[in-house]
């Protein structure tokens, strides 16, 4: 992390405006990169980019390594002569505000498919031969992944361990019968992944250009229902069949009075070690290829995670467990370099935790909406405590808008009491000297002004919006990921004041 003052903003690629249902790495990603540069920020935050499973969360992804097909340009396609512009002409009506994940895949998968057809008829040596440098470069993970997209298809989307045993268990001799059967859907999959790879470098050498970094995000934890665990089996907690024995989560917390069960696989890490941590370090090199800093979601799990039984419905029953700690970081650094990463360190946070951040230098996390109530960390979020080598937020695509928060119904955002809320938000307009007309700009106000290094605030933030425009809310399956914005919402006044506070507070890179 550089120790300029710097400021951006969090937002996911699928909540960009577009006429395809999905914010796709299209023309309106480079608008948003414009309006990153011309209101004086320095850095786009973005959620995991990988292939989302159920309850289409960027954190339950089928793989660890692929990106979102769902992600792709149809526009950029037509660029490149693998549709035709009539193909793109007339998409179904898609709600501007929020993206239907189901339709969108039945509309843009078959024109994916197209593409892929046109891709193999045409015949262009230098594309092919870019299409087989990239799939060289990712066979490691690819060839996996793309048989395992194959195999869910041919298996009605069935979780893999209710898959015929033998490819369950990937027997040689099944694994070679099931690539030559689905050879061209195989195929496909990796045709996908090349065009995604490359469209996401063309969008990070325009945010490059214009002076932005990307912040990407890796998830601690792993789908189960993935090409990762199908592959690996030997380095989760799993029974004879494939299913998770212990799962990953939270004990009870701001966010619900039953913990947060996930359900991702826990990893065996004493037989990650025996291998030299590999696998992560795998991980950590390609994240690094798609951005310039990473979130280590849910750091406080590599010191210690909560380890619930598989059998139990919620995250009340569990214990803690010891992670890698220095051991995994030590051997990535080892093998990539000093790493450039920022440490999600919210929730039951301990000593520990704290030591094994500071060792490696990772800047920690400081949210304002949790600033002010009477959290045991609340007091180190308050911007008067803060320390430089820090990263603060309005909030994260976990909490709700600030708008939201500071106007909703007590009792349905948190695990807060009415009194506590109330209290807090009292606390909130004595500490910004505000009315709470615009509490949004309140808090970006505070952002930008801390001493921190670095600031960020999610979109929403900057367009005032209230809780229908909420990300994420934890503990839920249903319902999330799917807000987007649409393009006329980031007005010109937007730009001059966010440009404004920018250089007011000295983060503007100009």
């Amino acid at each position: 992390m550089s120790n300029s003052r710097v400021s951006g903003i969090l937002l996911h690629p699928t909540s960009l405006p577009g006429r395809y249902g999905i914010g796709d790495l299209g023309a309106e990603a480079y608008r948003f990169v414009d309006f990153l540069a011309r209101t004086g920020q320095s850095l786009w935050q973005v959620l995991p980019l990988g292939p989302t499973g159920y309850g289409n969360s960027p954190y339950m992804c089928f793989s660890a390594f692929a990106g979102n097909p769902l992600l792709i340009s149809p526009e950029d396609l037509v660029k490149k002569k693998l549709l035709d512009k009539s193909d793109i002409d007339n998409p179904p009506s898609f709600s501007d505000m929020r993206v239907d994940y189901m339709r969108v895949s039945r509309y843009k998968m078959p024109l994916l498919r197209k593409s892929f057809l046109n891709f193999k008829n045409k015949h262009s040596s230098a594309l092919h031969e870019d299409y087989h440098s990239i799939i060289r470069q990712n066979a490691s993970w690819l060839e996996d992944y793309a048989l395992f997209m194959s195999l869910k298809r041919e298996n009605n989307d069935l979780s893999w361990p209710d898959w015929d045993e033998r490819i369950t268990h990937r027997e040689s001799i099944s694994i070679a019968e099931w690539k030559d059967r689905l050879d061209e859907d195989i195929q496909f999959h990796k045709y996908l992944q090349y065009i995604f790879i490359r469209q996401w470098q063309s969008l990070k050498r325009y945010c490059c250009s214009k002076g932005i970094k990307i912040i990407g995000d890796m998830p601690i934890y792993v789908a189960h229902d993935s090409s990762d665990v199908w592959v690996n089996r030997d380095l989760f907690c799993l029974n004879d069949h494939g299913y998770p024995t212990v799962v990953a989560g939270v004990p009870p917390d701001y966010f619900s009075a039953t913990g947060q069960r996930w359900g991702n696989p826990l990893y065996h890490w004493d037989l990650m070690e025996k291998t030299g941590y590999n696998w992560w370090i795998d991980r950590f090199r390609l994240n690094f290829e798609l951005a310039d800093i990473l979130r280590l979601d849910h750091f406080r799990g590599f010191e210690a995670f909560w380890e619930i039984p598989a059998t139990e419905p919620t995250a009340i029953v569990g214990r803690w467990v010891k992670g890698p700690g220095a051991q995994l970081f030590e051997a990535i650094q080892a093998s990539i370099g000093k790493i450039p990463a920022i440490a999600e360190d919210l929730g039951v946070i301990t000593p520990e935790v704290d030591t094994l951040r500071e060792r490696f230098n990772f800047p920690g996390m400081a949210v304002l909406q949790m600033a002010f109530g009477t959290d045991q960390r609340a007091m180190q979020y308050r911007p008067h405590n803060h320390v430089r080598h820090s990263v603060v937020y309005t909030a994260t695509h976990d909490n709700n808008t600030t708008i939201g928060w500071f106007s909703a119904k007590p009792g349905t955002q948190c695990t807060q009491s009415k009194e506590e809320i109330i209290q807090e938000r009292k606390y909130a307009l004595r500490y910004t000297g505000s009315n709470g007309m615009e509490m949004n700009w309140d808090f970006i106000r505070l952002v930008l002004g801390s001493v921190a290094d670095t600031g960020i605030f999610p979109l929403q933030d900057v367009l005032g919006l209230g809780s229908e425009a909420r990300m994420n809310f934890p503990g839920t399956s249903m319902g999330n990921w799917e807000w987007r914005f649409s393009s006329n919402q980031l007005t010109r006044d937007i730009v001059r004041r966010l440009n404004e506070l920018t250089r007011t507070f000295e983060r503007h890179p100009g």
